[in-house]
């Protein structure tokens, strides 16, 4: 079997940022996945469980809420390795496109008081939640952003290039 996509990004490059994943063509939908990356993969440690479920249910509730993004947001999830996020949006825009609402979002969980959608008949697991911690990560997520607004690398997934050999050895620049 073919990689998927997210699994070709060379990882141990990756810096947090905001990253156009991939872009797929559904029907006459474009349909664009962000990765909205807040740890280093392999090299910090990872968001808490209990917290990165609390910034799902923050954020999710702020982008579907958002008048002027509500009706482009398709998904927003954790990565199964909790070092970021997807946001799936229609239509394709650059990553710098959504520095702004990427970092309204991430600040607005400074003013939660309580945990959207945290009740039994709301969620899967509604005990597992951290609000404290999820402000901590928002915290350090927005001032990431906002220290690095400038800089290309939040915006661009590191350039590899692969050289696969005929035995199938790959080989990446570094």
């Amino acid at each position: 079997m073919e990689l998927i996509q997210s699994f070709s990004v060379d990882h141990t490059r990756i810096v947090p940022g905001i990253f156009t994943s991939r872009v797929d063509t559904l029907g006459e939908w474009k349909v664009t996945t962000y990765d909205i990356r807040l740890k280093r993969p392999n090299k910090e440690p990872v968001v808490d469980p209990a917290a990165m479920h609390t910034l799902e249910h923050i954020i999710a509730t702020v982008l579907r809420n958002d008048p002027d993004w509500k009706d482009e947001v398709v998904y927003w999830g954790p990565m199964g390795c909790l070092t970021g996020f997807y946001l799936i949006l229609k239509g394709s825009r650059a990553p710098e496109d959504l520095y702004g609402i990427v970092l309204r979002a991430f600040k607005s969980v400074e003013d939660a008081q309580e945990v959207p959608g945290a009740t039994a008949v709301n969620c899967g697991n509604y005990l597992m939640h951290n609000l404290e911690m999820a402000k901590w990560y928002a915290r350090e997520f927005a001032s990431y952003l906002e220290a690095n607004a400038g800089n290309r690398a939040i915006f661009e997934y590191p350039g590899t290039q692969r050289l696969v050999t005929e035995d199938g050895q790959h080989f990446f620049d570094s």
